[in-house]
């Protein structure tokens, strides 16, 4: 991608994302981004029962290259992200939200601002989607989690198949998603920055793993083949964290 059109990119992926989670500030910088947001932390939530906090990326911004590359992780991580942990934070203060926990704050979802909800979501599906990440190359699902895998879709491929078609009819921004509903494995889509916890989903149930199909997750790279990115995204998917999450 040429640099002016990788700039007017970037530029514009801000203004999507300031125009969803509601009138929230741009972040310039990595180091700025995140000591802003140690600080506003410390600040605005001296009074609030529940905050959300951005999670460590657990891994260098280029350790998923070549399928993700450094640029794309960097801005995702620093700008967007720290982004929806400071809005949200915001509005709990801002509209004097009495909840305190992550859970009860999804329970309640449909009760919220737009402002609360959409960077709510931001702040909470971006932690998880960073621990779903794993440098090196991913061998599959293994253990339980391809026993449930198997059981549910009728074997690996069956579930990539479909978890690639629910991630790619994703109309415009939004989220693929496996979650494990009372014991039965199912995918899932939400749009723009909801998830499977909040109270009006379409399809409830405990997240096991995420895909971002946001485009400011992979256009530097990708452009609009969203196919690729998605591709390539099974490459560095975090099998050992799913398991975990199965319990």
């Amino acid at each position: 991608m040429k640099t002016s059109s990788r700039r007017k990119f970037i530029e514009d992926s801000f203004k999507v994302t300031v125009a969803v989670a509601v009138g929230g500030p741009i972040i310039l910088d990595s180091a700025s981004a995140l000591a802003a947001n140690q600080d506003h932390d410390a600040k605005a939530n001296v009074d609030s029962p529940l905050k959300f906090v951005q999670a460590p990326l657990g891994f260098s911004y280029s350790a998923l290259e070549p399928n993700i590359d450094a640029l794309t992780m960097e801005i995702h991580y620093t700008k967007h992200h720290t982004a929806y942990i400071k809005n949200v934070n915001d509005a709990i203060v801002a509209e004097k939200l009495n909840y305190t926990t992550e859970k009860e704050f999804f329970d309640n979802a449909s009760k919220l601002s737009a402002k609360a909800r959409n960077n709510g979501g931001g702040a909470w599906n971006h932690n998880f989607f960073w621990a779903s990440l794993k440098p090196g190359t991913s061998s599959g699902p293994d253990g339980k989690v391809k026993d449930a895998i198997t059981s549910a879709f009728g074997g690996t491929d069956k579930f990539k198949e479909l978890f690639t078609q629910a991630a790619l009819t994703r109309f415009g921004s939004g989220w693929a998603w496996l979650v494990n509903d009372n014991g039965t494995l199912k995918i899932t889509s939400t749009a723009n920055q909801d998830n499977p916890l909040f109270d009006r989903a379409e399809v409830k149930g405990t997240p096991l793993l995420a895909l971002d199909v946001w485009e400011h997750a992979y256009y530097l790279k990708y452009q609009n083949k969203r196919n690729e990115y998605i591709a390539n995204w099974w490459n560095v998917v975090n099998w050992d964290e799913v398991n975990k999450r199965l319990g």
